[in-house]
Formats: structure tokens, sequence, C-alpha cells
């Protein structure tokens, strides 16, 4: 039994993919479960966490070429983008998003023979049809989409993605004060507050210019760490706690 066991352990292995569809930049297969675990380029999107939508349309010109616009797609990392995509030609075109070796090996695979791809990086469009690809990208570097039809990368689908690193949130430092006298109907409040290090103020008794949802949560003799800014001019309260 033991014998038997090892023999067909050591045929699977010999027979087995050498690697699961879907979690290999450029793979194929039928179960895409797995390319929920993370590319590259990143992870298939929450639809209720997306960022932001970016519209792509795919089409051909008078001229033969064949495009997509933007031609160019700058993203930051973490964001979780939907992309609109409309396929405005009188051609079947795709949108593959990956990266650029991922999908030179996919062109390469499809001008074999031509693979409809199933994916959640990627969406297949009749003409006059839309659809939309969510995703995390959730690493910086150079990536690409494309259109991998046969002739049709070569006829200029295709385009940058270029992923940047989050920019670092200033710090923002709070004064400490307490609300002396409040004029709703003004939008303006007094503070008498310590310094105020940003403007470059000693410690004071000020009135400053405030919205009214932020007066509405303001009480006098309230005590309060709040942020102030030139607004048109006028001190303003742009934050308080």
């Amino acid at each position: 039994m033991k014998k038997l066991l090892l023999t067909t352990t050591l045929a699977f292995a010999l027979t087995g993919p050498a690697f699961a569809a879907g979690i290999h930049e450029g793979g194929h297969g039928d179960d895409h479960a797995a390319m929920a675990e993370e590319m590259m380029i990143g992870v298939p999107g929450d639809p209720a966490k997306v960022t932001r939508t970016i519209d792509v349309t795919m089409r051909e010109t008078d001229d033969g070429e064949m495009l997509f616009e933007p031609k160019s797609l700058d993203i930051v990392e973490g964001e979780t983008i939907r992309f609109t995509v409309v396929n405005n030609g009188e051609l079947e075109h795709e949108f593959v998003i990956d990266t650029m070796m991922g999908n030179a090996e996919h062109k390469e695979a499809m001008a074999k023979m031509d693979m409809e791809h199933d994916d959640p990086n990627s969406v297949r469009l009749d003409p006059g049809a839309s659809g939309e690809v969510v995703w995390t990208f959730s690493n910086t570097g150079s990536f690409e989409f494309a259109c991998l039809i046969p002739g049709h990368y070569e006829s200029g689908m295709h385009g940058p993605i270029v992923v940047g690193e989050q920019m670092a949130q200033p710090d923002v430092e709070y004064a400490t004060g307490t609300i002396k006298k409040i004029v709703a109907e003004a939008g303006k409040v007094t503070i008498i507050h310590g310094p105020l290090v940003a403007l470059d103020m000693p410690a004071m008794t000020m009135v400053f210019r405030a919205d009214e949802d932020m007066i509405a949560k303001m009480s006098e003799g309230q005590d309060i760490e709040f942020v102030a800014d030139r607004v048109n001019g006028k001190l303003t309260v742009t934050a308080f706690r």
C-alpha cells in the first residue's frame, strides 16, 4: 500500500501544474479565487471601498490605430480604483492591467490561440458594450494596461500605469484655548488662546471666524484645542476638538 501511495504521489508531482492558475502573472484558469492573493500590481478591490473612478474608452481611429483614452494612468499606492470601461470601437477589445512582463507573457500565449480572459484584473467587451474592473493598487511601481487580442497591442492599445507612494500628511499642531464669546449669526468666536505657532502669534484673546457647523458645537466657557489659519485674509478656526 505504501508503495502504491508513493507511486501515485510521484505521478501527480510530475504531471500536476507548476503553478496555480490565477496566482502567477498572466495566468489563465477556471478557478480565479486564488487571484485574491496579491499580485505584483495589487489585489481585486472591494467595490464598497472605491476611492476613485476612472473612465476608460477603447476605440479605433480612421488611420487604423487602436487606442485607450486616457493614454496613461497615475495612481497612488493604496487606492482602490473603479475602472469604468467602454468599447466605442467597431472591434472587440479588452482592458487588462498587469506587469509589463505579465502582459507580454499573455500576449505571446494569445498569439498562438486567442483566449478570452476571465480574471478580475481584466474585462473583454464587444463593440458598444461597457464593463468595469475594481482594483486595489497595493504596491508602488511601473505597470501596464493593454489589449492583448492578437494585433491590438501592436496597433497602439497599451499604456503605462505609474503607482506612486502616498504623500505624508503634514503634522497639524493644535493650540489650546477657552471660548470666551460666541456670535453665531456673525460666524465669530472669541478665544482666549495660547501661542499659535503656525501663525507666529503669541498668547492673547482674539476673534476668529468659524463656519456654522463648527459654531453649533461650541459653547462659551468651553476649553478646546484648535487649529487656526488665515482664510481670505481672516483668522479662521479650521478644526477643533
